[in-house]
Formats: C-alpha cells, sequence, structure tokens
C-alpha cells in the first residue's frame, strides 16, 4: 500500500479525530511518557481525564510487552494485523515482543449483510443470485479485513466466500499516516528505539498489509501450493474459483473437516492421530526442505482433517519462501548442533543471520558454547524446536545480529506443526521425522550432478561476467569524461615514511649546498681577488668558514640521528 507522510492538507478532521482516539489508547495502556517525549500530549487532555488512577495501576502491574498486545486490540483492524505480521519479524521488534504479539485475535464484530451483497455484485459486476444459487447471510466468521460466508455456485459446488470489510482501504490508509507520522517522530525524540527504524516497521506493514488485502495473490498461493503436492493423497487443498473472485472476494471450496486441535471429534470418528501428527510433520518438512515454499501460519484452525486421515490446509494469505541456499545453511545449523561443534554452528549461523557490525566471533562462539551445553545432557526427544527458536533469538540480538524474516517464519511454522504434533501424539518427535529430510538435503549437495551444477553455474557466471566487463568499462570511461567520476587517494600509515624521505632530501640539498661553498670559495682564492686579508681573498674565507659551520652542523644532525 502507498503510505504519506501526514502533511497541512491530508490533516482532515478524521485524521485528528483517528489521532487523538489512538494516542488516548496509548495513555490508557500506560505510555504517557512515550506521549510526553512525544510532545503531542494536546490532543488527548481530555482522553487522560477519562482514564481513571486504578484503572493505569492495575494495567501497569503488567509487562510492556503485554500492555502493547492490549492496546493494539483495541486500536482496532489495522493495529490488530501490525501485531501479528511484526510477531514473525524478529529483525524489526525486540525479541521479548515476539511471544506477546503472537497471541493477538481478531474480536472484531460481523458488519450487515447488505454492505456484503453490495460489494460482491459491485466485485464480480452482477445480480448476487446470478453467480451463487445459495449465499448465507449470517458469517462463519469475521476477522479484522473481512469476514466469510458460506454458499453454493449455480454450478452446485458448496464454497465459502471471502468478502473485505467496506471502507478498510480508507481505514487502512488513515491508520498508516498517523503510524507513519508518529514513527518520525520516535525516530527524532527516543533514542533508544532509533536502531529499530520505526519508519522502516511501517513501511514494511504497509507492503506486507498491501499483499494481505489482495485476494488475488491468496488465491494464487492456494494453486501453487496444490501444485507442489500433486499425486500426494494425504494432502488436500481447497479449490479455488477463479470466475468468483477478485481483489476483494474470495470464492473457495467449502472443507467440511473437523479442526486438526479438536482431539475429541478425531476420537470419536475414528481418526488415528499418531498418524496425523507424522503426516503433519512430514508435510510442513517436505514444503520447506524440498520446495521452498510453505504455509506461514499452520496453526490448529487453519488445518482440517478430512476422511482417511488427510491434511487440508486452509488460509494461504501468509506464505513464507526461501531459497536453496538458505535450506542448507538451516540444516548446516541443525547437523552442527548435533554435533556439538560450535566453531561449525557459528560458520553456518553467521551465513543466515544479516548485521549492519561485524559481531565479535570469539564472544559468539563462547555464547553458542554456553547454549549447547545447556542442552548437553538431553536427549533429542527431549528437545523443543520452540524453546531453542526462542533462545537462539534471545542469543543473536545480543550480538546486534538480525535473523531474515522469511527464515523466522519457517521456524515459527515448524514450531506450530510441533506444538500441534504433541497435542495429537505425546510421543510426538520433531527431530526425529526432520533427520532425514536433513540428512537428505547435505547429501544432494555432495551429488555429482549437484557439483557439476553448480560448476556450471560458476562458469556461466563468470563468462557473464568477462562479456559485461568491456561494456562496464565503457561507461567507467564515458563517465569519466563526463566529470560525473572523479577518483581520490588517501594514503594511511605512510606519515612517517614520508617524514624520512622529506629530512634525507634536505640534508643532501644541504650538503650540495655546503660543496658548492666549498668549492666556490677555493675558486676565489685561486683567483687571488681582492681584498684581501693575511695574503687570502677575504670572500674566499667567509666562504670557507661558512661551509665549515654548515658542514660540522650536518655532521653533528646525522651524529645525533644514531644513523651514518
Amino acid at each position: 500500500m502507498f503510505v504519506r507522510k501526514i502533511g497541512f492538507i491530508s490533516r482532515t478532521y478524521r485524521h485528528i479525530n483517528r489521532y487523538r482516539q489512538i494516542l488516548s489508547i496509548l495513555f490508557k495502556y500506560g505510555f504517557g511518557d512515550l506521549i510526553d517525549q512525544l510532545n503531542v500530549g494536546q490532543y488527548i487532555e481530555i482522553g487522560m481525564q477519562m482514564v481513571s488512577r486504578k484503572r493505569r495501576e492495575n494495567v501497569e502491574k503488567l509487562t510492556r510487552a503485554e500492555r502493547v498486545r492490549m492496546a493494539l486490540e483495541e486500536l482496532g483492524p489495522t493495529f490488530v494485523k501490525l501485531g501479528q505480521i511484526l510477531s514473525s519479524r524478529p529483525d524489526l521488534v525486540p525479541v521479548e515482543f515476539i511471544q506477546e504479539l503472537s497471541k493477538l485475535q481478531d474480536n472484531v464484530p460481523s458488519f450487515p449483510f447488505a454492505q456484503v451483497k453490495e460489494i460482491v455484485e459491485a466485485e464480480l459486476q452482477t445480480p448476487l443470485e446470478d453467480m451463487y444459487k445459495e449465499f448465507s447471510e449470517t458469517p462463519l466468521a469475521a476477522a479484522s479485513i473481512g469476514q466469510v460466508h458460506r454458499g453454493r455456485l449455480k454450478s452446485g459446488e458448496d464454497v465459502v466466500v471471502k468478502v473485505q470489510r467496506p471502507g478498510i482501504h480508507a481505514t487502512i490508509e488513515v491508520d498508516l499516516e498517523i503510524m507513519l507520522h508518529l514513527a518520525i517522530l520516535i525516530e527524532k525524540h527516543v533514542e533508544e528505539w532509533g536502531v529499530h527504524k520505526p519508519t522502516r516497521i511501517v513501511e514494511e506493514f504497509s507492503r506486507s498489509l498491501g499483499r494481505e488485502i489482495d485476494y488475488t495473490i491468496e488465491a494464487s498461493n492456494t494453486e501453487r501450493f496444490a501444485r507442489q503436492f500433486t499425486g500426494n493423497s494425504s494432502v488436500y487443498v481447497p479449490r479455488i474459483f477463479g470466475e468468483a473472485s477478485t481483489r476483494r472476494i474470495l470464492t473457495m471450496e467449502y472443507i467440511d473437516g473437523i479442526k486438526a486441535s479438536e482431539i475429541g471429534k478425531l476420537d470419536k470418528g475414528g481418526f488415528d492421530r499418531k498418524l496425523i501428527a507424522s503426516r503433519g510433520a512430514d508435510l510442513i518438512l517436505e514444503q520447506v526442505f524440498e520446495y521452498g515454499f510453505f504455509h506461514g501460519d499452520p496453526h490448529p484452525g487453519n488445518i482440517f482433517i478430512l476422511p482417511d486421515n488427510v491434511v487440508c490446509y486452509l488460509d494461504f494469505g501468509m506464505m513464507g519462501r526461501v531459497d536453496r541456499r538458505a535450506r542448507e545453511n538451516f540444516a548446516d545449523i541443525v547437523y552442527a548442533y548435533v554435533s556439538r561443534d560450535e566453531s561449525k554452528i557459528v560458520d553456518a549461523l553467521l551465513r543466515v543471520v544479516e548485521w549492519d557490525k561485524e559481531p565479535d566471533r570469539r564472544a559468539l562462539e563462547k555464547d553458542i558454547g554456553d547454549f549447547v551445553e545447556s542442552y548437553l545432557y538431553k536427549s533429542l526427544k527431549e528437545l523443543r524446536i520452540e524453546d531453542i527458536l526462542y533462545q537462539i533469538l534471545e542469543l543473536i540480538t545480543h550480538h546486534q545480529l538480525r535473523l531474515p524474516p522469511d527464515m523466522f517464519l519457517m521456524v515459527k511454522a515448524l514450531t506450530q506443526v510441533e506444538g500441534l504434533g504433541l497435542v495429537l501424539d505425546p510421543d510426538f518427535d520433531m527431530t526425529e521425522k526432520a533427520t532425514p529430510y536433513i540428512k537428505r538435503l547435505k547429501l544432494k549437495r555432495l551429488s555429482p550432478k549437484r557439483i557439476i551444477g553448480d560448476f556450471l553455474d560458476s562458469g556461466g557466471d563468470l563468462v557473464q561476467l568477462i562479456k559485461e566487463i568491456p561494456g562496464e568499462l565503457r561507461d567507467i570511461t564515458k563517465q569519466i569524461k563526463q566529470g560525473k567520476i572523479k577518483i581520490g587517494f588517501e594514503h594511511r600509515g605512510l606519515e612517517n615514511l614520508v617524514f624520512e624521505i622529506d629530512r634525507s632530501s634536505n640534508r643532501v640539498a644541504f650538503a650540495l649546498v655546503v660543496a658548492s661553498l666549498v668549492i666556490g670559495s677555493s675558486l676565489i682564492i685561486r683567483s687571488d681577488v681582492g681584498p684581501f686579508i693575511f695574503g687570502f681573498p677575504i670572500l674566499g674565507l667567509v666562504g670557507f668558514s661558512i661551509a665549515g659551520i654548515f658542514g660540522i652542523w650536518l655532521l653533528i644532525s646525522i651524529l645525533r640521528s644514531g644513523r651514518m
């Protein structure tokens, strides 16, 4: 989405009212100190009076992360989405907030069916009854961005229709502009928040939210996900009906299944929970290690179980992508951890993380060693990916390193599936399930086909580079001729050498002057040119005297320097 700075023209009545509301809620949840620092308290004087002292005291007993989560929930859809997206972005927010923001829920009322009908007909450019034989007026669920209705197409297929909230674009746009304005003020006035770059957070959020409210992207994700598992009978992906889908509405196949977390219903239906847990793990591991395109939010509400223990994924709005190199680096970290090799863990970790300042490798190895030692006497079955993830996050944050968002989303998806697996099967072991995939990934790297492929890729890159060099040199030469490039040289550590050369050249010049005086004086004496003293030309004697004094001075200087 396009997010603008709040300026004089866009500071409308709607902006001011919403601005006041946002600041009042922040004050209500104990962020008055931040409001004071930003010098925006004048907008919420009335709101401050409405918050009782007792309420403030109760709120202040909560942690800062808890207060942030509660404030975001009360601030509405845009801010709830902000928190949900940030819960998977350890590169943007401190680690202690990640777990708390993961608890954010959409608790919003549904909007009237008359508006639903109006939106659907406007998007499809046809009367509702011409597209759908049936369309339930009561929504199945309501969320911050849209709500879901059940229906049936004219062709007879049972479907669910996701409809975007009316006016959600305008609401989000106003909130984003206010967010950006607050972020600019925070960067300017709150020094400790500067490292997290609040304006960057808002801009990243704006892009993520723009993708989420475009339902055509979700439809595309769903179809790509389905293609990955063509022929796999253990997984099912709902069909998308493109003729009844647009940017603001999404029509997909209705799934009549049981939520993966509803243990009682699964047992009553005779489902095999151990098999479901095993299939769920295999599916997420295959998505990550085989395809690099995976469901980014596989919580129990997004996984239904169908007859024959088939796993069905729902809601493809949040998807993750990791390339081959990232997958292999992650496998190296796990393999080195199992081998208890701190140096290899650090090598692999540094290939994964990002940083602004080169980390202290020795200190990082020491902390990694302490981390490994804390799990040394635990069996692999006792290890929990979630526990390891958050400890590693704290460790790398301490060293001012950042885990890329897709890498974090990948590990988070693995932890969600691990948690669900333990609910379904108390003996479930995610580490054991992951081991074959990691070994297979490492073996692929050593296969002759892969080595030859990498060699050919490198050779191709080299050939392409050689081809590009003449053109690049031509462009550089052209820019130099046009005066667009200026080259400056700066020497470092040569000051002593320059000084010594300068002193030596001065001595040589001084010696030449002395020699010239001696030779000149000798010629004057031989020429018998007066006036004379003691039978010798005065000018010649003066020249000899000056030459003698200069010569002795030069000799003393050389002797003092200790260099003959």
